[in-house]
């Protein structure tokens, strides 16, 4: 199983680093960023406790986080495939990025590459993810990644009191490439 991809535009997607632990820390820190976290990271403490989970993950092949990175081996986010399952061969995708690497096709790159590696390398099916309907950046890294929209769950999150539809969206390995 090949843990480094080389992408377009420079990137590449390699696992989590002690080394990242400054870019997480700061990505976490922004507003829009600190629920996307599955614990509080608020110092360089937390950001090396939520890597070595990443680690531990891949360790015990639960999920498979990877950072993109530049050509320089900077952290500019990430893209996960977690909720595996064997028996349908299915995975639930996730990806994020830094303030500044937003805009910039990293996420699209990154959640390309994944999927195509949870289809080569570990056998899957179906990848599915959904996002918030008010986030379309996250909608359009989806439809860029090759991810077909399959529905709205209504009211499914709720963060501070408001509840928030999440539109899903599934790639298929029979599904054309993304162009």
């Amino acid at each position: 199983m090949r843990d480094r991809m080389w992408l377009p535009a420079g990137l590449r997607l390699r696992p989590w680093e002690s080394s990242d632990v400054p870019v997480v820390l700061e990505a976490f820190a922004e507003p829009v960023m600190e629920r996307q976290a599955d614990a509080p990271i608020t110092t360089a403490a937390d950001a090396e406790e939520w890597i070595q989970r990443r680690q531990n993950q891949w360790h015990q092949e639960v999920a498979y986080g990877f950072a993109v990175t530049d050509s320089t081996n900077m952290a500019l986010g990430g893209v996960t495939v977690g909720n595996l399952n064997s028996q349908h061969a299915t995975g639930w995708i996730s990806y994020w990025t830094t303030s500044a690497a937003r805009g910039k096709g990293m996420a699209t790159h990154g959640c390309r590459a994944l999927a195509d590696w949870c289809f080569a390398d570990l056998g899957l099916f179906r990848l599915e993810l959904g996002h918030r309907t008010d986030n379309p950046a996250s909608c359009r890294v989806a439809l860029a990644a090759g991810f077909a929209p399959e529905g709205l769950q209504r009211q499914k999150l709720a963060y501070d009191g408001v509840r928030y539809d999440v539109e899903m969206h599934a790639r298929l390995a029979a599904d054309p490439q993304p162009r």
